[in-house]
């Protein structure tokens, strides 16, 4: 169905991409340190879903319109950039709220974890620097010479990638989890926790369109 030798390089690129730090590693930290392992599984999740949709995108040719009109991308763009802002604004918000003490659960974020894996999810959808990689990257490993469509090898080897990238993934987020449970056990680190999480998501906003 897909040629032996291509899905090796394919894995192998796809290892590195995966591994190499990114915005998406930066959210996933991000949510791991704010709200915990959970959380960033959590996230890992949402991007495995926005890899999926951005795979239908592709296939469907929604992808290579963000590519040829410039409008469609800068709009993407700019809502993709303005909902990881909404994330950060949101986030910094919470954190000079009263804080609400609680013995049992000391290492609890001021911000409870909402909607994570679609807020991640979003953000991966959202991102046309992605939906470009898509149509950029994964078309490089497609064989003309096999049977099997070349629809049918980009669905394949477009699914592939974000189901070999969440184990991935989910190492990063038990690593931050790790480092993040030092910090959680100091009174005042949640809310700095937050804090810093809000401005890296409003750093990745602003990544998004640089």
């Amino acid at each position: 169905m897909l040629n032996p030798e291509f899905v090796l390089s394919f894995l192998l690129a796809s290892f590195v991409i995966a591994v190499a730090p990114g915005p998406s590693n930066a959210f996933l930290m991000a949510q791991t340190f704010t709200h915990g392992r959970r959380a960033g599984m959590q996230s890992a999740l949402g991007f495995a879903l926005g890899g999926v949709v951005h795979t239908i995108f592709a296939v469907v040719g929604l992808s290579a319109i963000l590519k040829a009109s410039p409008t469609a991308y800068a709009t993407v763009q700019y809502l993709g950039a303005a909902y990881l802002c909404y994330l950060g604004v949101t986030t910094l918000w919470d954190t000079f709220k009263p804080q609400i003490e609680s013995e049992n659960k000391p290492h609890v974020s001021t911000k409870p974890a909402k909607n994570v894996t679609f807020q991640a999810m979003m953000t991966e959808v959202l991102n046309p620097k992605v939906a470009l990689f898509f149509i950029a990257f994964i078309p490089q490993f497609v064989d003309t010479s096999l049977e099997t469509s070349t629809t049918m090898q980009l669905a394949l080897f477009g699914l592939m990638y974000p189901i070999f990238a969440f184990p991935i993934d989910c190492m990063y987020v038990y690593g931050g989890d790790k480092i993040a449970n030092y910090f959680r056990t100091h009174p005042a680190a949640p809310r700095w926790i937050d804090r810093i999480s809000g401005i890296i998501f409003i750093a990745l906003a602003i990544n998004l369109l640089w």
